[in-house]
């Protein structure tokens, strides 16, 4: 049986949870999350291990997320721990790989993953990020840049990809 450490911190954005293993970052809280929250993701993907809180262990990852959400960094540095499926871990994989203040659509992640049909399946993946911010979900958009769902609303990914335009104007800017 496994420890899951968790911890809930102030941002710029809200309150936020954090949660991490052994192996690393397992999962991150929007505020105003639409999905099944913390506890969804427990039953789902650590049923059998326990939960604590543990600020320290999580602290690298507060500090990093806060940098981000102020403009002062454009990548994470972090160990994780994504449990998902081998598709979502596909989909995740070409999230990551989203350059800082640059989006692409559903359907070129669907695209790059060489499913040029799998546009919804990619959207069911996004949706089910456990590390939002992190593994860049924000950063696909709509055909023709229009925002779609987004953990936090789509408000908040509005802000997150004018933030991150704005940091970095030379990028594909959708705005």
């Amino acid at each position: 049986m496994g420890m899951v450490q968790t911890t809930r911190f102030d941002s710029p954005i809200g309150e936020l949870t954090l949660a991490s293993t052994e192996k690393g970052l397992a999962y991150l809280g929007l505020p105003r999350a639409n999905g099944r929250g913390f506890a969804g993701w427990q039953r789902r993907h650590a049923p059998d291990e326990s939960v604590s809180e543990c600020r320290q262990q999580n602290a690298k990852a507060i500090k990093q997320v806060i940098e981000f959400l102020e403009g002062k960094r454009q990548a994470f540095d972090l160990k994780l721990d994504l449990r998902a499926t081998p598709f979502q871990l596909s989909v995740y994989g070409i999230l990551e790989a989203i350059p800082y203040g640059e989006a692409i659509s559903y359907a070129e992640v669907a695209r790059r993953l060489g499913r040029p049909s799998a546009s919804r399946a990619v959207g069911a993946a996004n949706g089910s990020n456990p590390l939002p911010l992190v593994v860049p979900c924000h950063r696909v958009v709509a055909a023709g840049g229009q925002l779609h769902g987004y953990a936090g609303g789509v408000d908040l990914k509005a802000r997150l990809l004018a933030m991150e335009s704005a940091t970095c104007p030379a990028a594909g800017q959708l705005f």
